[in-house]
């Protein structure tokens, strides 16, 4: 039988990778923008906006403040992927998914409340998210709420997409009884002749609006499959600046940066390509103190970037080289350690702190002195607002994610433990040494993270120091940088 680990680190739970429903959706994981670089020819000033080939049609949901677009992108999606409330302006930046209908992928974007005339403020910020939205999107959903009638703020929304020749699809929403589908007369008067009229909280109409806007969805030939990327979430305090490094990473104001705190609510996904090889980030809520955690929407927040750390390959943990390393650093660092997942740490706004000579010695004495768990985690200091001080964080994440995803052969292994307990045996804590005591076989189980089981004749005279040092004695033989290694003893 399994013998308890007894490694010094806690224990890493099982975290689902994905969730598998029986829903429209097919992949909770999204892909937006793609953007090639090299690490030669990587500009001082990324540029706004790329485009790329899109390998299935984006349809972006659109429509003023409180109208229900995160109710409607989750009913399509069939979970709770987008923070829903009756509060307008939860949600502020773009939220993709991947779904399908009836075997037919598309990709979906919620986009926070649209306010054509903001000109300041978060609700500008907003408003450019949506604009970018409806620039990059190939099919457009217009959402209208049905129960407050025709606004003054649809007129504005119909007329900024008047000279769009792309495809637009619009719902009526809450519209979930037949004595309410009389209100769906007051939207003719926008000059569109076929209105849906839904309930997305219900899922009333869903279908229907799905099947008009099906004939424009590619076919099964048509498709083409996701190859195997590396998954990274960018996690930290509030205000580290895990927004602005998303934005200098893809090259364009992919989310909203703002000097207030908690401005990211959703966990946003990108996708980059550098080198020909694409990367899925995520950038998360920022994690405060549980104490200081508001319940409702910051709640849900916290509780998607928790998430969203568990279904990732490599998280980059920032820190904020002005106000140094803090205890909410070193929890959420644990965080990342319990859920099994590769780390870096990247030390943000170093541009900051560039004049002091003797700044990164005295920084990277206080990281190892905070962080003695993550002493296997690389460290880049760096600064978002300057991508020129990033050309160092993918290779890095490639290295990173090449040692998570490392498998070491049975044989290899095992003449490596030969070696080492000729000059290190298993510790005895009764008696003499004997041939069972002696003797020991190492495989490793798992990937993403390693896990290796030990097999000994005494599993209970292992002790956390030697583990310790057979884990040390491991990372210097494989190089098994900024991965958690995990062993488990076993029984012979």
């Amino acid at each position: 039988m399994w013998v308890e680990d007894v490694v010094t680190e806690q224990s890493i739970p099982d975290v689902s990778r994905e969730d598998e429903m029986s829903c429209l959706s097919e992949k909770s994981y999204v892909t937006v923008l793609a953007i090639v670089f090299s690490s030669e020819s990587m500009p001082s000033s990324l540029p706004l906006s790329l485009q790329c080939p899109a390998v299935v049609p984006l349809v972006a949901i659109i429509g003023r403040p409180n109208v229900g677009k995160s109710t409607l992108f989750n009913r399509i999606l069939g979970k709770k992927t987008a923070i829903v409330d009756d509060v307008p302006g939860v949600t502020r930046d773009r939220n993709y998914a991947d779904a399908s209908y009836r075997s037919r992928p598309f990709r979906l974007v919620d986009t926070g409340g649209l306010e054509p005339t903001a000109s300041e403020g978060m609700l500008a910020l907003i408003r450019r998210q949506s604009e970018l939205a409806i620039a990059e999107a190939d099919i457009l959903l217009l959402l209208m709420d049905g129960r407050t009638g025709l606004m003054p703020q649809d007129r504005e929304v119909v007329r900024l997409l008047r000279g769009t020749t792309k495809p637009l699809f619009v719902a009526i929403n809450k519209i979930d009884t037949p004595k309410v589908e009389t209100l769906v007369a007051d939207f003719y008067q926008l000059g569109i002749e076929q209105l849906h009229p839904i309930s997305a909280e219900h899922g009333m109409g869903v279908a229907e609006l799905l099947d008009a806007i099906y004939p424009l969805l590619p076919s099964p030939d048509e498709q083409q499959e996701f190859q195997s990327m590396p998954r990274v979430a960018v996690v930290g305090r509030p205000n580290v600046g895990k927004s602005t490094l998303v934005n200098a990473v893809l090259g364009e104001d992919r989310v909203v940066v703002s000097d207030v705190p908690g401005t990211t609510r959703d966990s946003i996904d990108s996708l980059a390509v550098y080198e020909g090889r694409r990367y899925l980030f995520t950038d998360t809520a920022g994690i405060r103190r549980r104490g200081k955690i508001d319940r409702g929407v910051e709640g849900y927040s916290v509780a998607r970037s928790l998430r969203a750390i568990g279904r990732s390959d490599v998280a980059v943990l920032l820190l904020d080289a002005a106000e140094g390393v803090t205890e909410q650093d070193t929890k959420i660092a644990g965080l990342v350690i319990r859920q099994g997942r590769a780390c870096l740490l990247l030390i943000n706004k170093w541009d900051l702190r560039g004049g002091d000579a003797k700044a990164r010695q005295n920084y990277e004495k206080d990281l190892r002195r905070r962080f003695p768990f993550l002493s296997w985690a690389p460290v880049l200091f760096a600064a978002a607002v300057k991508p020129d001080s990033l050309r160092s964080l993918f290779p890095t994440i490639d290295q990173v994610f090449a040692s998570f995803s490392k498998r070491i052969p049975t044989g290899q292994l095992n003449e490596w433990l030969q070696e080492i307990l000729a000059t290190h045996p298993l510790p005895v804590r009764k008696g003499k040494p004997t041939k069972i005591t002696k003797s020991a076989f190492i495989t490793q189980v798992a990937v993403q993270p390693p896990v290796f089981a030990l097999f000994v004749g005494h599993p209970q005279d292992i002790t956390p120091a030697y583990l310790k040092f057979l884990e040390n004695q491991l990372r210097d033989a494989y190089g098994f940088s900024g991965t958690p290694i995990r062993l488990l003893i076993r029984k012979k």
